[in-house]
């Protein structure tokens, strides 16, 4: 102790504020660039960002308050090599060196794209991108949330295409920013608000175009999860022909604009009604032909009805009495003129048969007094009165003498 006689004594709290007069007066340390990688972040609820900047050879505390976040043109990260300007001071209480963050800057794009890839893979080995899990969009939204800037050129573009192609859809506008670091945070509250509410069918977020500054709040781990996870299925819209941010890969579809975005989410009114005319139609016509088959089989059936009816009975049985009883007539007729050809072949041949007929061609008949026709000398005797009938008259004569002749040689 002897030896330590004149050095002085410190409280810790004497010898904290003693070397803060260092770091205070010391001229470098109130204007510093320094380069690192961004570990340990953490967005306080205040807005202020706590995190670690790192490299091969050391640590350092960091802290940008909420004022200068702000002011931020993207969102911080793990793994991010970052520029930062800035003073190096000593925080008294805790007794620790301190950089406090003025501005921040991504150290080349190729450090974005590193904690972007880096994200990305494992975001995509959890299964937030698989396409199994993605949903189709509602065929005709009745609301449609917005989660976009309210001022902003993509409201505006939404809001254009959907009036235009399907203005019976509501647009719920959950304002928000878009860019800076408090914006992954108000995005996400907006996915969680609808989906809490279930005060939509189909969500659209995003915004215009920009740099990958611009849109490095749609890389935001918290809100690509929340995107994921949500019930309504989710079309990201971030204003990008080419690349793409990781809430396009989350989302149930990415549209690379917001006007795209907004066809994606409502049908063409226009196509519409044209595919109801079509419809229309080819209902018409169906109809008509079901009618038609109808009518027949009603009148089908009517007539069964007639034929199964006493009416229609009876008017069967007259018609089969009126069909038998013409049946008979022409049978009958048929029979009479039969019989009566054969009358008068009858006739013809008994006339051609009477003996009187015989006298017309100049013969003549004997018959006895009593009446009865002689046909043979060996009914006469000599003697016997006999009546000889001729063409006109009747002589009576007396037999005088019969004499047998064979008439046929």
């Amino acid at each position: 102790m002897n030896q330590n006689q004149n050095i002085p004594a410190f409280t810790v709290t004497d010898l904290n504020r003693y070397i803060k007069s260092l770091f205070s007066s010391d001229e470098v340390l109130s204007a510093v660039v320094v380069r690192g990688e961004i570990s340990n972040f953490k967005t306080h609820t205040s807005g202020h960002l706590y995190f670690t900047l790192k490299d091969e050879g050391g640590e350092l505390s960091a802290v940008m308050f909420r004022a200068d976040a702000a002011r931020l043109a993207f969102r911080p990260m793990n793994g991010i090599r970052v520029l930062i300007y800035g003073t190096v001071d000593f925080y008294e209480k805790s007794g620790r060196v301190q950089l406090y963050a003025r501005t921040m800057m991504a150290d080349g794009a190729g450090a974005m794209a590193q904690a972007y890839e880096r994200l990305k893979r494992q975001l995509e080995a959890e299964g937030l991108f698989s396409e199994t899990r993605k949903r189709p969009l509602p065929t005709f939204p009745e609301r449609i949330g917005v989660i976009t800037a309210p001022t902003g050129a993509a409201i505006r573009d939404i809001l254009n295409i959907t009036g235009r192609r399907y203005p019976q859809a509501k647009i719920v506008i959950y304002p928000s920013l878009v860019q800076g670091p408090d914006a992954p945070a108000m995005l996400r509250s907006g996915v969680e608000y609808f989906n809490a509410t279930e005060s939509c069918d189909v969500i659209i977020l995003g915004r215009g175009g920009g740099s990958m500054e611009d849109l490095w709040a749609f890389n935001d781990e918290a809100l690509v999860r929340a995107v994921a996870a949500s019930k309504i299925p989710v079309i990201s819209a971030v204003g990008h022909e080419t690349d793409f941010t990781l809430c396009d890969f989350a989302a149930d579809r990415r549209a690379p604009t917001p006007s795209a975005a907004a066809e994606l989410a409502v049908p063409d009114g226009a196509v519409l009604r044209g595919k109801m005319g079509e419809l229309f139609i080819q209902l018409s016509r169906s109809m008509e032909k079901r009618l038609d088959i109808a009518q027949f089989s009603l009148d089908a059936r009517k007539q069964t009805l007639i034929l199964l009816s006493p009416e229609g009975k009876l008017e069967r049985n007259r018609k089969e009495l009126t069909y038998a009883s013409e049946g008979i007539e022409r049978a009958i007729a048929a029979l009479l003129s039969r019989e009566q050809a054969r009358l008068c072949a009858a006739v013809e041949q008994l006339g051609a048969l009477n003996p009187l007929a015989i006298l017309q061609r100049g013969y003549s008949a004997v018959r006895s007094g009593e009446g009865r026709m002689i046909g043979s000398v060996e009914e006469l005797s000599v003697g016997q009165t006999v009546e000889v009938i001729l063409r006109d008259g009747v002589v009576r004569a007396e037999i005088q003498e019969t004499r047998r002749e064979d008439l046929k040689k």
